[in-house]
């Protein structure tokens, strides 16, 4: 599939939507995101014409923008698996609330917040909570420490940050952008169309990302932790306040009025709960950690972790642009950094490891059954999947994706139907909502 020439509701239909929000900030007179209980954010139709929907220019979901060659001095021996990667730093930041409240080390808020404090940015584009929906989020462009502050944490829920990235556009002055790898590449198509845009993105953070839950698997949690009205409940956090911290949901109780808050560990609640709810698309992604930004933050699981031990992240630096943010977020006292050894990525994010090297097994379990596939200009995917896995892993990324496309019915239209934020704000269940494929 030409990702350029197709209809956006045709990728949707496709199974290939990863929810960015590009298209509709590039048609905002014709599209809009939507949420949905059972795939994601999702893009739907904001006038009555049939060809309403046929801007795809920006969207990174059938077709990854080419992959940045490795520049000079890279570091050649992780390239094949995770793109181009100049240096590896692990650090945190030096704000101890920012630091506790992070899902890492706080180091992203920390690079943001030095790009609007003293590095020359109007603001940082990035995802909160709702405030009157926490279970959904939305895309904010912070200007100050307390409004980067209610963003710290991982939100492991649908959001849509390009479809912001008209505030970036317009915005007197460059602007930080913090997304996933999949709204970086979006990012990255989208600044060839608009040299607006082009000219006012500062700087490009990615958050390593092993796929989006749909908000499903919100509804499933906040349930196992005791929350009957999924609607009553103002408050949930996936990560932080510790390293990883747990997942932590408040409401008040509809019997006592009294306000309930309740706890699950992080590796039961993404292991058990939400991960089975990862939408389609992002189990066959080859870009987990972002390829196309300055930098790329996650966790440095190389090593266990003590019950008490403060949070800390890991740092890739992709660009001379990345580079040089990080050494004068450093200097100005945002941060502190140590330099790491290229084995540290591959130590820490083993899962990734597997998950990228299968995309080539699955996408061509795909392919015989007829099924769309995403295509990643660039990225040596067989040559992954043939020396990266052993032989039960090779024969599961084929067989276990073609039981899934009869079980998942990968084979017919996505069909998400566009769910009113009421049908998880008022109490609804997804069981009460309207049917979705």
């Amino acid at each position: 599939m030409d990702s350029q020439g197709s209809k956006i509701l045709e990728i949707v239909d496709n199974h290939l939507c990863h929810g960015c929000g590009a298209c509709a900030y590039l048609a905002p007179d014709q599209l809009k995101m939507v949420d949905t209980v059972a795939h994601g954010r999702r893009p739907s139709r904001a006038g009555e014409s049939p060809e309403a929907a046929s801007t795809a220019q920006a969207c990174s979901g059938a077709a990854w923008p080419e992959r940045p060659k490795l520049a000079t001095g890279g570091i050649a021996e992780l390239d094949p698996v995770w793109g181009p990667v100049l240096e590896v730093w692990e650090g945190y930041s030096t704000d101890d609330e920012i630091r506790h409240r992070g899902s890492s080390g706080g180091a992203v808020t920390a690079l943001a917040l030095y790009g609007v404090e003293k590095g020359g940015q109007y603001g940082a584009l990035h995802v909160q909570a709702r405030r009157d929906a926490p279970l959904l989020n939305h895309a904010v462009l912070s200007r100050d420490r307390a409004s980067l502050l209610a963003g710290a944490g991982s939100r492991y829920a649908p959001a849509s940050p390009c479809e912001e990235l008209g505030q970036i556009e317009q915005a007197p002055g460059p602007c930080v952008f913090i997304g996933k790898p999949c709204d970086v590449a979006s990012t990255t198509r989208a600044m060839a169309l608009r040299p607006g845009l082009e000219r006012n993105i500062g700087l490009r953070i990615a958050i390593f990302c092993a796929g989006t839950p749909a908000n499903s698997g919100t509804v499933e949690l906040v349930r196992k932790l005791g929350a009957d009205d999924p609607a009553r409940v103002d408050d949930i956090r996936y990560r932080g306040e510790g390293w990883p911290g747990e997942i932590t949901a408040s409401w008040k109780s509809a019997e006592t009025g009294e306000r309930v808050t309740r706890s699950i560990s992080y590796a039961d609640g993404w292991g058990n709960i939400l991960q089975k709810h990862r939408q389609w698309r992002c189990q066959v992604c080859a870009d987990h950690t972002g390829e196309h930004a300055d930098l790329s933050v996650g966790d440095p699981w190389y090593r266990p972790v003590g019950p008490e031990e403060a949070g800390r992240s890991l740092i890739l630096v992709r660009t001379e642009r990345g580079r040089a943010w990080l050494q004068a977020a450093r200097d100005a006292g945002y941060l502190e950094i140590e330099r790491c050894e290229p084995w540290v990525l591959e130590a820490s994010q083993k899962h990734l490891l597997r998950t990228q090297a299968s995309v080539w097994g699955r996408s061509f379990a795909l392919r015989l059954t007829g099924v769309s596939a995403p295509r990643f200009p660039g990225i040596t995917l067989f040559s992954n999947w043939l020396k990266r896995l052993g032989l039960k892993e090779k024969a599961q990324s084929v067989w276990g994706t073609f039981t899934r496309v009869f079980r998942k019915r990968l084979r017919d239209s996505e069909g998400a139907k566009t769910l009113p934020d009421r049908e998880i704000t008022e109490g609804e269940s997804p069981e009460s909502s309207p049917s979705t494929k």
